[in-house]
Parts: structure tokens; C-alpha cells; sequence
């Protein structure tokens, strides 16, 4: 009996660290890609508004890959899926580093949005497979390794770069790291998610619950996305530091957002989920007012830190959320709840450049932090 209880545990460790490999090279992937745009953008020649339209391709592809990806978790399963997402993902990658021209890098960049987009709904549904084998919370655990993935691959693109060499080869390195990995954990895998195959449509019907996880999710891209475009400009602009200096705003914020997430399903199991969903929205919103309110140095960074922990779990949350839908599959309630998501790091960005532009930066993560406050209103009024 014990012997027995012993094979369980190590089936469920096993499978939980095949799920976490994919989740690593999901990420490995995307900031290998990120890590060298400044010199694929030096190769092509474009201006920064040349650059700017051609990274709309991206997200372009992801958004068109949603739908898509529902129907084919429902109908083939997640593992399956991921295992073939996860190989196109990561042949993808070395074609951004051999495009010549412009329209070349569009194209292979909407089919990188489009791999990258399936492989993350169907790893997540497998994440959601292994939280129902552990009964309990560990998604942000998984997005936290993405998260070092993509400190990982950062710092690997900045090597390569240093050593001059071409983006082409290094992908390809990345892309074979990432094909092992698969290899490694293909039999490790959640084999059946419960529901997952149950009645693949091209457009679900979401119930109010989904839609709600979904604005949620919304709410946290969007002040992720300013983050992520806009943390360095407000410290130049705003903040006024030293040169050298404007990424530490960036750097505050993605430490505390990837050490938030190895901490935050511990945190969930004890305070659940609704608790940590408000926390996770008033820290966002009281770090966002911080930098505002008090534009120096040392409070700005606190402040970002804040937002990093604020904004940490809600999407692990939202997602592991989704995938325990009663009225759609994993699946489709992942591509839909992420669909809708996923409209805050398209258009966050954009929006604060307009609102900057018409007032001033100041004004506009002011807006950023009502979104913040969002995220902890509606979760105090759904039912979790």
C-alpha cells in the first residue's frame, strides 16, 4: 500500500516537472525572440515606427490562434496539441532570424503569435490537469516559470549578442534546447484533462463568470503591458534618473512579479482565491499611485515592486479559475477567458501613449491604477 502511494507521488512529481519544462520553454522562446529584436531591427533598417507596426504582427497572430486553439484542445486533447505547438513554436523561431525584408519578418511573426498562442492554451489546460491531480492551488507556480524563463533567455540573447553572434544561430540553439525538452517530458504528460474533449465549437458561450475572469484578466495585461512598454520611459521622463538607469523600474517590477508567483499558490491555499484576487488588485492599484503621487527614485521603484506583486497571481488565478468552467471545456474557456485577456496588452499600450500624449505620463498611470482598483471590485462580487 505505502509502495503504491509512493508510485502515485512520483507520477504526480514527474508529470508536474514535464509541465513546468514546457511552461520554461514556452518562455524561453518568446524572450529568446525579444532579446535580439534591437539587432534583427539594426539588420532590416527600420525606424522605430517601422519596428513598432511590425511588432503589431505578433499579437495579431496570437488573437487569430484563440478560437483556433479551443477547437483543437476540445477536440484532440492538450497534450497532443502542446506537443505539436510546441515544435512549430520553436521552428518558427529561427525563421524571425533569417527574414530579409520586412514583410518576411511580418509574416513569420504573425505564425510565431499563432504557434506560441496554442502551445500557451494548451499548457495551461495541462496545468490545470495537474491541479486536479494535487487538489489544490499550484498555477502560478507554472507561470512563475515562465517568468525565469524569461530572465533566462534574456540574459542568453544579451551573450549572443555580445558575441556577435547572428540571430539565426542562436535560435536555432533555443529551438533545439526546446525540441530535447519535448522529447524529455512528451510521456510525462497529463494524458486527460476532465472535460477537455467535451464539445469543441468554434464559438463557445461563455456564461457571466467566464466574461468576468476575463475583464479581470484584461485589467492585469493592461497594467502588465504598461509595464512592460512604459516602465522605462517613465523613468526618463518622470522620474529623470541618470543614464543607465531607466530599465531599473522594469527590473523592480519583474522581480517581485517572479518571485510573487512561487509564493502566490502557497498564499492562495491558505487565503483563497477571491482574498488573494483583491490583495493582487489593491497592491497593483496603491503601487501605480505610489510612483505617481511621489515621482522619485526610491518610491518609484517601490511602487513598481508593488505593481509586480500585485500583478503576479491574477492571471494564473483567472486561468486555473476558467479551467474549472462548468459550462465549456478547459480549453475553450482558456482561449475565451484569454481572448478577451489578451485585448489589455494589445491596446494598454497604445492607450497610454494617446492618454500621455493628450495630458501627461502622470495622468495616464493614474488611469493604469483604476484598472488596478478594477480588478479587486469585480472580484469581490464573483462567486470563486
Amino acid at each position: 500500500m505505502l509502495q503504491d502511494l509512493s508510485m502515485v507521488a512520483m507520477n504526480k512529481r514527474a508529470t508536474r516537472i514535464a509541465v513546468s519544462a514546457l511552461f520554461f520553454l514556452t518562455g524561453l522562446c518568446f524572450s529568446s525572440w525579444a532579446s535580439r529584436i534591437p539587432d534583427i531591427q539594426q539588420a532590416l533598417g527600420l525606424n522605430d515606427a517601422g519596428l513598432g507596426s511590425l511588432l503589431l504582427a505578433l499579437p495579431v497572430g496570437s488573437l487569430i490562434s484563440l478560437p483556433v486553439a479551443g477547437i483543437l484542445v476540445s477536440k484532440y486533447g492538450s497534450r497532443q496539441v502542446l506537443l505539436i505547438a510546441g515544435v512549430a513554436y520553436a521552428a518558427v523561431l529561427p525563421a524571425l532570424g533569417l527574414a530579409h525584408h520586412a514583410w518576411e519578418l511580418s509574416i513569420f511573426l504573425v505564425l510565431f503569435g499563432f504557434c506560441g498562442n496554442i502551445a500557451n492554451i494548451a499548457v495551461n489546460t495541462q496545468a490545470v490537469g495537474v491541479e486536479v491531480m494535487y487538489g489544490r492551488s499550484i498555477m502560478a507556480s507554472f507561470h512563475g516559470l515562465w517568468s525565469v524563463a524569461g530572465f533566462t533567455g534574456a540574459a542568453i540573447g544579451a551573450g549572443m549578442s555580445g558575441l556577435h553572434l547572428a540571430p539565426v544561430y542562436h535560435f536555432l540553439i533555443i529551438a533545439g534546447i526546446a525540441w530535447t525538452l519535448i522529447v524529455l517530458t512528451m510521456n510525462r504528460l497529463v494524458t486527460t484533462v476532465p472535460n477537455e474533449n467535451s464539445a469543441p465549437s468554434l464559438f463557445g458561450k461563455p456564461d457571466a463568470f467566464l466574461i468576468t475572469l476575463g475583464i479581470i484578466a484584461m485589467c492585469s495585461m493592461i497594467c502588465e503591458g504598461t509595464m512592460f512598454d512604459w516602465s522605462g520611459v517613465y523613468f526618463r521622463r518622470v522620474i529623470v534618473v541618470k543614464d543607465g538607469l531607466s530599465g531599473a523600474g522594469y527590473a523592480a517590477f519583474m522581480s517581485t512579479m517572479a518571485s510573487g508567483r512561487f509564493i502566490a499558490d502557497r498564499l492562495t491555499t491558505r487565503l483563497g482565491v477571491k482574498k488573494m484576487l483583491l490583495i493582487s488588485g489593491s497592491l497593483t492599484a496603491a503601487g501605480l499611485l505610489v510612483a505617481v503621487i511621489f515621482p522619485y527614485f526610491y518610491t518609484a521603484m517601490f511602487g513598481f515592486m508593488l505593481v509586480g506583486a500585485g500583478v503576479s497571481a491574477v492571471v494564473p488565478l483567472v486561468y486555473s479559475a476558467a479551467g474549472k468552467s462548468k459550462t465549456l471545456s478547459p480549453g475553450m474557456a482558456l482561449a475565451t477567458v484569454s481572448t478577451i485577456g489578451y485585448l489589455g496588452f494589445l491596446f494598454g499600450p497604445p492607450l497610454i501613449g494617446f492618454v500621455a500624449q493628450a495630458t501627461n505620463l502622470g495622468i495616464a498611470f493614474t488611469m493604469i491604477a483604476v484598472m488596478g482598483a478594477a480588478i479587486a471590485v469585480m472580484s469581490a462580487r464573483i462567486k470563486l
